[in-house]
């Protein structure tokens, strides 16, 4: 956990001689073998960044195999990292510093590199036979092909086997370290505070204080090549975000764990305990391990055997009084349909997070995609409909998890979450709340009967509703006097006993639809500062790309406006409005135009997709373009 105070200088490292150059941002990309620690790496500078006071948004992007063979393409992991002195919203479009630790990892990612940035590569790697096993016939730092970015050769593994020559350790153990060396280079670098790493390799390592030690000293290594080489002659500076962030004290947050966090607020604020019924499967699987450590705040976690199961369990639990929720992610959603749809019928809260990844079946299980929006809304048998909202960035996931709780519990019903890959791995600095300032979610279970007969006598309705939400009551099982029947098949009106009649079954129908229709939820908000006459508008995690891109476009005198939803149903009752008021729509989804299908559908709005269905998110110079270009058609 990284923490600093906005303003704060605490924890920055001391200035240092020689050419130091300003820069107001910078974007860094770790490259090397699923095996070489590339994730830890830029999760730790990623920490050290934040408690810097730095802006930044992460893009961690790694393979699906579990281990795929060394040294070939297929197996390249990288994260990549943009910081700031100002205020940011994309992990940056490519990047201004590539370090590479093998040669599959620089073919895999130079690509990305613009002409005249810095690349970073471990001499040791690039042998003959790592070479050929990704299609090098000549060395690319011999051959000239690197001649329009500044090399930087460096032996990284012979320099860390060295640092910890004094360590009894293994060569194979102590090249290990060679991912912690380049951490301590670019610590230097970008006058990076390494404290924080430190503490928490010693954490990390606390039964092998060796290996801490070793990564330790692996770490400080980097740093000192760095401040004495030749070949490092100029750092580079980026001063902290002082203007970007209200005043308060912040953590680097990454989405799953802003979820996880929400979710145990919620069940703080609603006084209730929580229950997270799950089965692993990527790129949710962080979420259940996250909340599993939380048994004092009375979570309790699931790991059933399959989706099924997980589901089954956590509405069982929901039955029981708990504030219940089942993490997956596309295919785990098809397997869960049959019980969302009896939750639907028994109308009881149930939170669905699904953490989107691309499809379709098995699909791309670590790249992104907003794929699953229609299977979310229409994805069960029968008229079952089930809210759905969708955070836009990381750090709103938090925010998310208590909006989806507060409509599930207020409204009896099972609510969607879309989050995605993009989101649930990447991170952001999130301003940790007061507890005065999260939502009241307490809810009053039902105590005894609520429905007079004609006869006189009190008798108790599990489907008599709420004049104002239709939610019905939530009657804890074994509370004397509130026995009722519950079941998937269609229930009487009122009384919940099995009913086949026709008017009745048409009555239900309508009436746990207008439940959905009568959910409150905020108007939408347009970013309009010129009356536009063209609207960008998107849904969860295309938040940060879009809003780059049309900053560009308004700073350049482009008459364009955004507005982004976090509620997909219902939607915010001022849309329609909101979309007739403008000549042209524009939809950019990481889907075959899924919202605009639905844009479209119900408020007749020709509205037009742009789409892109390729595992990544959206980089905003591309999209800036494609929305110029499409603004300005006829």
């Amino acid at each position: 956990m990284t923490v600093h105070t906005a303003g704060s200088t605490a924890g920055r490292p001391a200035r240092r001689s020689g050419t130091v150059r300003r820069l107001n941002r910078v974007v860094i990309r770790f490259a090397g073998d699923s095996g070489d620690g590339i994730q830890l790496t830029g999760d730790r500078f990623t920490s050290q960044t934040a408690s810097f006071g730095n802006d930044l948004a992460t893009l961690p992007n790694f393979p699906a195999e579990i281990r795929a063979p060394a040294g070939t393409l297929p197996g390249v992991s990288s994260f990549q990292l943009h910081f700031a002195d100002h205020d940011i919203l994309t992990p940056g479009d490519a990047p201004d510093v590539l370090v590479a630790m093998n040669p599959a990892a620089l073919k895999a990612n130079i690509g990305d590199v613009p002409r005249g940035g810095e690349v970073i590569v471990d001499t040791d790697e690039f042998t003959p036979r790592a070479l050929q096993k990704v299609g090098y016939a000549h060395s690319p730092l011999q051959d000239g092909s690197l001649d329009g970015y500044h090399v930087h050769p460096v032996p990284l593994t012979t320099l860390t086997v060295q640092a910890l020559k004094d360590f009894g350790l293994s060569r194979k153990d102590a090249e290990r370290s060679r991912n912690m060396f380049a951490l301590g280079l670019l610590s230097w670098m970008y006058h990076r505070p390494t404290d924080g790493t430190e503490k928490f390799l010693k954490t990390k390592f606390a039964k092998r204080p060796e290996i801490a030690e070793a990564n330790i000293a692996a770490v400080r290594a980097g740093w000192n090549f760095g401040e004495t080489t030749e070949g490092f002659a100029v750092s580079y500076e980026v001063a902290p975000a002082a203007q970007a962030f209200p005043e308060g004290t912040y953590r680097n947050i990454s989405g799953n764990l802003a979820l996880a966090y929400g979710l145990i607020a919620a069940s703080q604020q609603a006084d209730l305990p929580l229950f997270l019924g799950s089965y692993p499967i990527t790129p949710a699987s962080d979420i259940l391990h996250e909340l599993s450590r939380h048994k004092n705040f009375g979570v309790r976690t699931f790991q059933a055997e399959d989706e099924i199961a997980a589901i089954g369990a956590a509405l069982g639990a929901a039955f029981g009084g708990s504030l219940a929720v089942t993490t997956t992610s596309g295919p785990g959603v098809a397997l869960k349909s049959e019980t969302i749809g009896l939750a639907v019928s028994l109308e009881l809260p149930l939170l669905i997070l699904d953490i989107q990844r691309g499809g379709p079946s098995t699909g791309l299980p670590t790249k992104t995609e907003q794929a699953d929006l229609l299977q979310a809304m229409y994805g069960r048998n029968g008229e079952a409909p089930v809210p759905v909202i969708a955070p836009r960035t990381p750090a709103d996931c938090f925010d998310a998890a208590l909006d989806a709780a507060r409509i599930a519990l207020t409204y009896r019903t099972p609510v969607f979450l879309l989050s995605d890959g993009y989101l649930a791995n990447g991170s952001e600095p999130w301003r940790i709340p007061a507890i005065d300032e999260l939502p009241d979610l307490h809810v009053q279970f039902a105590q005894g009967p609520n429905h007079t007969l004609d006869d006189g006598t009190e008798v108790f309705r599990p489907y008599k509703r709420d004049p104002r939400t239709l939610a019905r009551p939530w009657a804890v099982p074994g509370t004397p006097g509130l026995e009722h029947r519950i079941g998937g098949i269609e229930k009487q009106d009122g009384t919940g006993n099995i009913s086949y009649d026709p008017a009745n079954h048409d009555f239900m129908v309508r009436t746990r639809q207008a439940k959905i229709d009568g959910i409150d939820v905020p108007d939408l908000d347009v970013d309009d500062p010129h009356q536009a006459n063209t609207l960008v508008l998107g849904w969860g995690s295309t938040y940060g790309p879009i809003t780059a891109a049309v900053r560009r476009l308004q700073a350049a005198g482009e008459s364009i406006a955004q507005a982004h939803l976090r509620h997909l149903n219902p939607f915010p009752r001022n849309l329609g409005e909101v979309l007739r008021s403008y000549d042209r729509v524009l939809v950019p989804e990481m889907n075959l135009g899924q919202l605009a299908k639905l844009i479209r559908a119900k408020y007749l709005v020709d509205a037009e997709s742009h789409t892109q269905v390729n595992g990544m998110p959206f980089k905003a110079e591309q999209l800036a373009q494609a929305l110029k270009e499409a603004a300005h058609a006829r």
